[in-house]
């Protein structure tokens, strides 16, 4: 009997280790998104802004991962342990994160219910708070101050995203109501997405962007090769997004899920792009990079709700539709002079709702007005909270650089360095 009990015991151990690196590992590929989203967001805006792009991108990384340290985590898992300065928004908590883990005689008598570490657990979370705070930067660029954007991502990692991510994934009321979201496309996606729509209609267009006769004026970016590398990144990104978010690995079912999760998301994102690129073709007479582009990232964000029930083949449509709408979108925004130099509101927004939408399509436990009460829910709370946010910002530090700083490029202004300098001169 010993020996039995020991063996199960060994056995126990090795399915948290397994579990635990591999929630690890799935957590370092969503960490490098944020390569992608720097590359991506460096290509589509132009040049003379791009140091200053590359600082947000680093920057905003780094707020979130001490803000969600610092608070974030305990308000989004109240019940979870040690929690950070407040246990939830109502109690105060005991302390900061600390280094303190599961021990072997907790794994083993939770009998397989503790699958792996609270700490991978933590470091999973933390990259999906700076994934949304991303989604932001790019609707924001080539306006926007610096330090004003830091600011606001303080507020968003460490308490408005931690909020409505308790509400679906932290055991509130959006999970007891039966709102579906798999990976995120409400609870991260809409949410960047919604945070940015608040800040792109308080801060306004970029000069230039829009005519007094309604005419639209493309302001290409500097260098595409980076930004399809950065949707590439984004891409390799995604399986970790959505393929860590099924929490194991240890067995042959949810190595199969796994599995299944993977192929699933690829084909949404091939979907997307192809889709995207023909109605470019069919609209616009050209086959338009950037479109495809956003076309593989809307395929990505409609899959994220539920990627695990569909089968390739409906993932693939579901990928094909949020391809389609993204473009619609981008056009539809920019007749309403709403400037997005990245497409960051149509993507992870109007595809982000779109994919929730999805989710009753495969599962057969969503309904689709709850999928509905879920997507609103989260877009106001995140929207006016943000709206809020930013007008205080606004009329205290102010959010957009002037215009004179504008015509030259934020990245003197704000940065004292540029990108791409044209000339050197040395002493």
């Amino acid at each position: 009997m010993n020996d039995v009990t020991n063996l199960a015991g060994q056995i126990t151990e090795l399915s948290y280790a397994l579990d635990t690196f591999y929630f690890l590992v799935m957590g370092a590929l969503v960490m490098w998104m944020a390569a992608g989203f720097t590359m991506l967001e460096a290509g589509l805006v132009r040049a003379k802004n791009t140091a200053e792009i590359l600082t947000k991108n680093v920057g905003l990384y780094a707020i979130a991962c001490i803000m969600y340290m610092l608070c974030g985590y305990s308000i989004m898992y109240p019940g979870a342990y040690e929690g950070g300065l407040f246990q939830s928004l109502a109690t105060f908590g005991s302390g900061l994160l600390g280094a303190a883990d599961n021990s072997a005689a907790d794994v083993i008598g939770s009998g397989g219910e503790t699958y792996y570490s609270n700490l991978s657990d933590f470091f999973f979370q933390v990259v999906f708070v700076a994934t949304a705070m991303s989604i932001v930067s790019g609707a924001v660029a080539e306006r926007m101050k610096l330090w004003s954007f830091f600011a606001f991502a303080v507020v968003l990692t460490g308490f408005i995203y931690p909020v409505q991510g308790f509400w679906k994934w932290g055991g509130g009321w959006l999970e007891e109501f039966g709102f579906l979201d798999f990976a995120g496309s409400g609870v991260v996606h809409l949410c960047g997405a919604a945070a940015a729509l608040a800040g792109v209609l308080l801060l306004g267009a970029r000069k230039g962007k829009y005519g007094g006769k309604g005419q639209i004026f493309a302001i290409p970016g500097c260098n595409l090769p980076l930004a399809t590398l950065g949707t590439l990144i984004l891409w390799l990104g995604w399986f970790g997004f959505n393929g860590g978010s099924e929490l194991k690995l240890s067995n042959v079912s949810e190595a199969n899920s796994v599995a299944l999760v993977f192929v699933n998301t690829n084909m949404a994102a091939a979907g997307g792009l192809v889709f995207a690129l023909i109605l470019a073709r069919l609209w616009f007479g050209k086959a338009d990079l950037t479109m495809a582009l956003n076309g593989a990232l809307a395929g990505l964000v409609a899959i994220t709700a539920e990627p695990l029930t569909p089968t390739p083949l409906l993932a693939t449509l579901i990928g094909a539709i949020g391809g389609l709408l993204v473009v619609g979108s981008i056009v539809a925004l920019d007749k309403v002079r709403i400037d997005d130099p990245v497409g960051a509101v149509s993507v992870h927004g109007v595809v982000g709702i779109w994919g929730l939408l999805a989710v009753p399509l495969s599962n057969a436990d969503a309904t689709f007005f709850k999928q509905l009460v879920g997507l609103v829910s989260i877009f106001f709370w995140v929207f006016l909270t943000s709206l809020l946010v930013w007008f205080l910002i606004k009329v205290t530090a102010g959010i957009r650089v002037d215009e004179q700083h504008e015509y030259e490029g934020v990245d003197l202004s704000e940065c004292g360095l540029e990108a791409y300098p044209e000339f050197t001169t040395a002493e």
